[in-house]
């Protein structure tokens, strides 16, 4: 399985001479399979270069599309996404609830208001799965999680057949004021012994009080997870937009330290756009 961000950045895109390094781009990762299949996982500013890269690549084949919610920092970036204006091909869109079922039969970015290509007229193949908890796609499984978001928000394990594993988790408050939909102690269950797990860690403490409840978890919960569900590598994901380079460089820093103290068998990651990770 190889693992490549193209958008890292939370709630909105940051371009500028300060995210340079990590980038600006909100959120989207793609997934190749053991057997070439291609994952992508949410649609934010990052999926036009996704896009691109795909066909740079030559990738032919189905393109399979999860998205976690409809925030528009993880869909915004849906109509340019280059392989949508290619006649004839297939793009595969896979629900995990009723709602983003429904979603995902009318996009509202694709409504004639909202943007003028109607969904409707987009000269790809889209098909759209039934809805479920669990998908076979290509060589793996696909199997989703509830997360603890405003409005809602679904995580993702892929366990390929070559025995690789990836868990995608954001947005999600690991500690939230409220009931939770999903514990920490469920999550580690679900993400055990994944050979990298991606997770939402937007907030440090300085962030707090003002910022508990809005539904992303602190650096420390999220390296606290990966040390329980012993995982081999944890990348830090959906960067606050007012985090600079320099701010993400501290916040690698104070990772590596922290999983050196308390978890040294752990690879700890600051995710950044062009990162490529082979599992």
């Amino acid at each position: 399985m190889r693992v490549r961000f193209f958008g890292v950045r939370g709630s909105i895109p940051t371009p500028g001479p300060s995210t340079v390094r990590y980038g600006g781009n909100s959120v989207c990762v793609e997934v190749r399979l053991a057997d070439d299949t291609r994952i992508v996982l949410d649609a934010g500013t990052g999926i036009r270069e996704c896009g691109k890269q795909i066909a740079s690549d030559g990738h032919t084949g189905p393109i399979h599309i999860f998205v976690t919610h409809p925030h528009w920092d993880h869909v915004i970036g849906l109509p340019f996404f280059g392989p949508l204006y290619t006649p004839g091909r297939r793009i595969v869109m896979h629900p995990m609830t009723p709602a983003g079922d429904v979603r995902m039969r009318s996009p509202i970015m694709f409504d004639g208001e909202h943007f003028p290509v109607r969904f409707a007229d987009l000269p790809a193949q889209i098909e759209r799965t039934e809805t479920a908890r669990v998908h076979r796609v290509g060589s793996a499984q696909i199997t989703a999680i509830d997360l603890n978001h405003p409005g809602g928000s679904v995580g993702f394990r892929i366990d390929d057949d070559d025995g690789t594993s990836l868990c995608y988790l954001t947005d999600n408050e690991l500690a939230p004021p409220a009931d939770a939909h999903t514990t920490p102690a469920e999550l580690a269950r679900f993400a055990a012994g994944a050979s990298l797990m991606i997770h939402d860690a937007q907030y440090l403490p300085s962030d707090m009080p003002g910022k508990r409840g809005w539904g992303h978890s602190l650096v420390s919960e999220v390296l606290a997870l990966a040390r329980d569900a012993e995982v081999r590598a944890v990348a830090l994901h959906h960067h606050d937009p007012d985090r600079d380079d320099d701010a993400l460089d501290a916040v690698a820093d104070d990772a590596a330290r922290w999983a050196a103290d308390r978890a040294p068998a752990l690879t700890t990651i600051v995710a950044r756009e062009g990162l490529a990770i082979d599992l």
